[in-house]
């Protein structure tokens, strides 16, 4: 079986190799149980994707700058009858933060979100007093890696106003209660077809809210509540529990998960913090396709 594990191209003189290449890892890893794997970017017009039997969708790290064009991608794919992993309708709907209504209607405990529409003029005023706080994070519907994400106060509403209507003119946003226990950090759940693998907290370097290693944020491994993992557990088996992988981010509010977002995309996995992640990734997928190589 030809597997295409696909990433994306950095731009020019750029590199968004984290931590350690998990591509690279993981690809070494599914051809040691026979699979032939080839690295291949989303976008290069050069692959013809009609020679490999499986696509797993792992880092296309640009989507939501090119999110149109990743979007006609996905569509032109799935005309060729390419099996993908995670799914093609999995991924359409994960790639806009608006899921997060459905999981809060399912019931599931999520960060009260309002969603402000593109083209739209905002009451910046009202959104304020709907979500009870002085202090609101906004940040673009289709995003990733706290791109245009920003703190907003009462006291920064009146001059937000002109600000937030040129965002809008190009995207949508949504806006969320800043809470105060990202400080203490944001927990990252890790699953491989709907089995717990894995868990890790990412915490904002003093002074910042940001996570991502990229402003400054840790990553460390303490003990996890088994409650929580249970939580987490119960999210991904309602919302996707025939994913290959997927990545529950929450911070903890008294003592419970409140979701931050559900990643099905392009998620880093953080296998080095936990020897036979990828081994147990490249269990998941012998288990999802019902066959050895």
């Amino acid at each position: 079986m030809k597997i295409a594990l696909i990433t994306y191209q950095p731009p020019e003189g750029a590199s968004y190799e984290i931590l350690f290449s998990e591509e690279e890892h993981l690809a070494s890893v599914i051809r040691d149980r026979g699979y032939d794997v080839v690295r291949t970017a989303w976008d290069d017009a050069a692959v013809n994707w009609g020679q490999f039997d499986l696509g797993i969708i792992r880092s296309p790290w640009d989507y939501f700058e090119r999110y149109a064009e990743f979007m006609n991608w996905l569509d032109r794919l799935q005309k060729t009858g390419l099996r993908l992993m995670n799914d093609y309708e999995v991924l359409r709907w994960n790639s806009d933060k608006h899921y997060l209504n459905d999981i809060s209607q399912a019931g599931f405990a999520v960060i009260p979100s309002v969603f402000i529409e593109q083209g739209t003029v905002p009451d910046i005023d009202k959104i304020f007093e709907e979500l009870g706080r002085d202090k609101l994070i906004v940040k673009p519907c289709v995003s990733g890696g706290a791109r245009n994400t920003r703190i907003l106060t009462r006291e920064q509403a009146g001059e937000a106003k002109t600000q937030l209507s040129s965002w809008l003119s190009s995207e949508s946003y949504m806006v969320q209660p800043f809470v105060e226990e990202i400080n203490a950090g944001e927990w990252s759940f890790i699953f491989f077809n709907g089995k717990f693998s894995h868990s890790l907290l990412k915490v904002p370097r003093r002074g910042d809210f940001r996570v991502q290693h990229v402003h400054g944020g840790s990553i460390l491994c303490p003990d996890t509540d088994p409650a929580h993992i249970k939580e987490a557990s119960s999210l991904v088996k309602h919302f996707a529990a025939d994913c290959l992988y997927a990545r529950v981010d929450a911070v903890v509010v008294q003592d419970r998960l409140q979701l931050m977002e559900l990643e099905l995309i392009e998620p880093y996995l953080f296998l080095d913090t936990a020897p036979g992640s990828a081994e147990a990734f490249a269990d998941a997928l012998q288990a999802l396709l019902g066959t050895k190589a």
